[in-house]
């Protein structure tokens, strides 16, 4: 299969803007519900709480972003 750049940078970008909004949002939230930060994200299982999923989008926001800099054109 031939690598498609457009839909790599495409791809990338897409999960940039997601963890990015991700992270807003955990930071929003923690700046009004501060005491929430050690709850869990979900009722399904203990992990993730909010700060984890916090620092993990802001993590893979850093890296999309970087990688998609060096793929774009």
């Amino acid at each position: 299969m031939k690598f498609n750049r457009k839909f790599f940078e495409r791809t990338l970008f897409t999960i940039f803007l997601f963890a990015t909004l991700g992270g807003i949002y955990i930071v929003g939230n923690a700046w009004f519900h501060p005491q929430s930060l050690s709850w869990r994200l979900t009722h399904y299982s203990p992990w993730p709480r909010e700060d984890n999923f916090g620092v993990f989008c802001w993590i893979v926001s850093f890296i999309s972003f970087f990688t998609w800099n060096l793929v774009r054109d």
